[in-house]
């Protein structure tokens, strides 16, 4: 038995989520579906490093599998992307140790959301950004309130409901906000997250970045683990997981690292400024 390892791309709005379900299509019964093709005589299992939800993309994935020896490690790549939909792609395909796991053995992920702020909507852009036009976002405000986030706290106020984890305690590492013109990029690195946390916390962050909600109740709710005042949840297409990493890395760093292309446009007709507004306002966002 050997084991592979996959890095992996998806456009996720056709998908379900990652994880295989009863009643949807998702990625992980494409790919498996596509590995037993070439390993007939095996029931093939994969695991990721993330269980992406539906309509969220992935950009640098990572995925196992255990295999026989008849096809080189290096070669799993092309022969699955001949098997695999066009909204799928293996980048790179390495052999690991049988002790390593996508999932467990992974020490962060990071996620990006892209959002446009450009006034008039932009049909290129609108699979993989929210486009939020009304108000020029404030990105240091956004980038100020996620620097309060880093570390290890409990974050029960951006968990889902139907989240099987015995509790919402994880390690944020790095957090980033960067505007290119209309075109905004967060990126939240951690040890793990919650289900549906990047969602939930980004409809807060906009809130924030168009000032109906200051960087202080933004705070207190999830530092007072507030759930029932965090309703909303940014949509899927601006979400990409875009890479898990690893004590020892596996994969070039081509066929791995930051593998979502960022978009560059001229800073042209802005949103307004954002409104100036009380810091107690939008208790009930």
């Amino acid at each position: 038995m050997r084991r592979i390892a996959l890095s992996l791309q998806y456009e996720g709005s056709a998908f379900c989520g990652w994880q295989r379900q009863r009643n949807g299509h998702s990625v992980q019964a494409e790919l498996e579906s596509a590995i037993q093709q070439l390993e007939p005589q095996r029931n093939i299992q994969t695991f990721a490093a993330g269980r992406t939800d539906a309509g969220v993309h992935a950009a640098g994935q990572v995925v196992h599998f255990d295999c026989g020896p008849r096809i080189p490690a290096n070669k799993w790549a092309p022969a699955l992307n001949g098997r695999l939909p066009g909204t799928i792609r293996v980048r790179e395909s390495v052999a690991c140790p049988l002790d390593w796991h996508a999932c467990y053995s992974a020490t962060y992920r990071r996620y990006r959301y892209t959002i446009y702020n450009g006034r008039r909507p932009n049909l290129f852009l609108s699979p993989w950004s929210w486009h939020r036009y009304h108000h020029r976002l404030d990105h240091d405000s956004m980038e100020q309130a996620l620097v309060g986030m880093l570390g290890l706290h409990d974050f029960s106020a951006f968990m889902r409901a139907g989240s099987r984890r015995a509790h919402a305690r994880t390690t944020v590492q790095e957090v980033d906000v960067q505007r290119n013109g209309d075109l905004l990029r967060v990126e939240i690195q951690a040890s793990g997250f919650l289900y549906g946390m990047v969602r939930l916390l980004m409809a807060q962050l906009v809130a924030v970045g168009e000032h109906r909600l200051s960087p202080e109740i933004f705070e207190e709710r999830w530092k007072q683990r507030r759930r029932d005042l965090v309703k909303d949840a940014a949509p899927p297409h601006g979400l990409c997981l875009l890479r898990a990493g690893y004590p020892i890395e596996l994969f070039s760093k081509a066929g791995w690292y930051d593998c979502q292309p960022w978009f560059f446009l001229a800073e042209s007709d802005p949103p307004p400024e954002p409104p100036t507004f009380p810091k107690t306002i939008n208790q009930d966002l």
